[in-house]
């Protein structure tokens, strides 16, 4: 992070998201980099999912940022979500190894923007070049049991911040322009990763929660009520949802929206939910509740949320899809 201090007023548009909004009204972001991933043959069934390539392929990660950038993509998020210090510890790193791998997340994105723009090196600040986003995935990532969706960790407040805070610091010195601190299935996990930035001047980053319907966290939380207290923090600048059926969108991105000014963020997976014991997707849901993902991510966006993409199931391919739709000018303004 580049570490420079913000009004209220600006962070209110949005912090980094604040150019495009201006003279877009929107930004896109990427899509499921597992799913991009995985249609180009990669097996990410292990406990570290894709962040294995960190490991073994970088090379590949790269290709996928590069791939969501040349979608349309304004911003492409890390592959940092299921890496953390313990995860990596499991795979025999050390801790400055494991700080590298981290580190290296970032390096890939950036790298593969650089190669978007056809330059060199990228300057800070300059309107319209595309944003990097150091992922920050919840625990139940760690756990790899299932446990994001649905937030029943068995742990306290203080093994929740051990282990995010020095994760949290590595990305948010590693060149990011914010941090995502996405997937989060309870408000107990949010309250302690907001302390954390509290206490990381400079740093800036979005809250997207994974939710269960159209009003509550899988914790059970209103998505009213933790949207509110995210509002409360100079660190944040948007919130919204990630990971959840797109049937859901419309009426958590109308709930969000009665309590913050912040710029509102939607990126729903594709309506299928991970069953972890499998380690397959299933259809969330009955069949005839079924919800195509750009249809809940237009609701989202009538119900006001201007940064918008993909997750789990959806790859460059829907970006794409998703760009042309709303540069089409069928989307209300």
């Amino acid at each position: 992070m580049n570490g420079v201090s913000e009004t209220s007023e600006s962070r209110m548009r949005g912090g980094p998201f604040a150019p495009f909004l201006a003279e877009r009204g929107r930004v896109l972001l990427d899509g499921g980099l597992s799913t991009a991933l995985e249609r180009r043959g990669h097996d990410l069934s292990g406990d570290l999912w894709s962040a294995r390539l960190l490991l073994d392929e970088p090379e590949e990660i790269c290709a996928v940022h590069e791939a969501y950038l040349r979608a349309g993509a304004d911003c492409v998020i890390t592959s940092s979500y299921q890496a953390s210090f313990p995860g990596l510890a499991r795979m025999g790193l050390n801790v400055r190894e494991a700080g590298a791998i981290l580190e290296l997340s970032t390096r890939l994105a950036v790298e593969a923007r650089a190669r978007v723009l056809g330059a060199a090196k990228v300057p800070a600040g300059v309107t319209g070049v595309p944003l990097v986003a150091a992922s920050v995935g919840p625990y139940g990532a760690f756990l790899a049991d299932g446990s994001e969706y649905d937030g029943r960790y068995g742990v306290g407040a203080a093994r929740l911040r051990d282990f995010h805070r020095d994760r949290i610091e590595i990305l948010a010195g590693s060149g990011a322009d914010l941090l995502a601190c996405e997937t989060l299935p309870s408000a107990a996990e949010a309250e302690v990763l907001l302390r954390i930035l509290d206490d990381l001047p400079g740093v800036r980053a979005w809250m997207s929660f994974s939710c269960r319907d159209r009003e509550s966290l899988w914790d059970g939380t209103r998505i009213d009520d933790v949207v509110r207290a995210c509002s409360g923090h100079g660190a944040v600048v948007a919130v919204g949802v990630n990971c959840t059926s797109p049937r859901h969108l419309g009426g958590l991105i109308e709930r969000a929206s009665a309590v913050t000014d912040l710029p509102l963020v939607a990126y729903p997976n594709s309506g299928e939910r991970w069953d972890a014991v499998a380690r397959s997707w299933r259809q969330d849901g009955p069949s005839d509740e079924t919800w195509p993902w750009l249809d809940g991510l237009r609701d989202a966006w009538t119900a006001g949320a201007r940064v918008v993409g993909g997750c789990c199931r959806i790859g460059p391919e829907e970006i794409a899809e998703l760009r042309r739709s709303v540069e089409g000018g069928d989307w209300p303004e």
